[in-house]
């Protein structure tokens, strides 16, 4: 009998949520918070936190900032944009509303003045050849269904769609190659006059099959797609399901499939590293794997408070590498300086850019600097 090479069989699961899930909606008011400081002041310096609950949104945090910006007029206008205009839901644009936003800390202030980082931490990026924009293909799957989740409802496709979703898609992999989608799990908030079957059906079809059949997979075993798991939901957003800014950090970057840092990015300037720090993992990571340097890539950043240098610069390809370890730090300086300034320079970060990043990801975005594929 011939021999033949073992198949390793290994799946892999990811999720993603809605422009209007809870979480999102907070951190979508905090980045255009951050975007209107930016606006005006590009040395704005801000840490804005959002908490929705029933029928109220809350702002937390600290800014420095020459700006004048109107909080209630950008959180209400936030709100009825992500389609939360029914006050029947428990939560809309007229929500109670209140702001303790206070000035950044004189002591956090002296070190990023500097152009030292403003906090301590690690952040990693991530990048690989499993689809065209060099992410795991369980998280770009996922977010391509929220995506066209939100696009339904705001077109009127499905007219009886209502802010807040989810998506969560298993990938089976052979050999480290994904080769089929196992499972597909769905859950969108509906009217009442929407039977269950509806929504199932209309989910399949106008959702589920024309994302994989956009990436070239066949739709799952009808038993392995599961659509509102619990029947139904009809009441979306923070009267379900309190929301907090930067809650989901694992949706915002990988899907679990590569390391995170320690902290999130929605709310924060450029001066904070949590959020540039790991912009530039991921352009550097994307660049090599985009040069055919490797064909997976994690790199590594750590920083320290005030100090403007990272304490930490790893590059990690997993076995993937086409030169040397030498080689990969070689290219990694000659495409950023990685110090804080450096950073923020170099991805042209000091602008109102983050209320993109604020749904579906703050990678896989051709259009956002830390995307893009330089020539070097």
């Amino acid at each position: 009998m011939p021999k033949t090479d073992k198949v390793i069989v290994r799946l892999f699961t990811s999720e993603s949520v809605c422009a209007g899930h809870p979480d999102k909606i907070c951190d979508a008011i905090s980045d255009a918070i951050v975007d209107a400081a930016l606006k005006q002041d590009p040395k704005a310096r801000t840490g804005i936190e959002t908490v929705a609950g029933a029928n109220q949104i809350s702002l937390y945090g600290e800014i420095k900032t020459s700006a004048k910006i109107d909080y209630e007029r950008i959180v209400r206008e936030t709100v009825e944009r992500l389609g939360y205009t029914n006050p029947a839901w428990g939560f809309s644009q007229e929500s109670i509303f209140s702001n303790d936003v206070h000035q950044q800390s004189p002591e956090i202030a002296m070190g990023v003045d500097q152009d030292g980082a403003g906090d301590q931490g690690m952040m990693f990026g991530y990048a690989c050849i499993e689809t065209p924009e060099l992410m795991p293909l369980p998280i770009a799957l996922a977010h391509a269904l929220t995506r066209r989740i939100d696009h339904a409802r705001e077109t009127g496709a499905l007219k009886w769609l209502r802010p807040d979703g989810k998506a969560q898609v298993t990938v089976r992999y052979e050999n480290d190659k994904p080769v089929a989608v196992e499972k597909a799990v769905v859950a969108v908030a509906h009217d009442e006059k929407t039977s269950a079957a509806q929504v199932r059906s209309d989910v399949i079809d106008e959702i589920i099959r024309p994302v994989l059949d956009k990436y070239g997979f066949k739709l799952p075993a009808d038993e392995d797609i599961i659509v509102n798991g619990t029947g139904l939901w009809h009441i979306p957003g923070p009267e379900s399901d309190a929301g907090l800014t930067g809650r989901k950090i694992v949706v915002d970057t990988y899907g679990g499939y590569a390391r995170v840092g320690g902290g999130a990015f929605s709310g924060k300037d450029p001066s904070k590293v949590d959020r540039s720090g790991a912009y530039a993992a991921r352009f550097i990571a994307k660049n090599i794997v985009a040069a055919g340097l490797a064909t997976k890539c994690e790199v590594g950043l750590a920083y320290v408070i005030g100090q403007p240098l990272p304490l930490m610069q790893t590059i990690e390809t997993f076995g993937t590498a086409t030169v040397s370890e030498e080689e990969l730090h070689a290219f990694k300086d000659k495409l950023i300086d990685t110090s804080v300034k450096g950073i923020i320079e170099r991805l042209d970060l000091a602008r109102p850019i983050y209320s993109q990043t604020s749904a579906y990801g703050h990678f896989g975005k051709e259009e956002l600097p830390w995307e893009q594929i330089v020539e070097l």
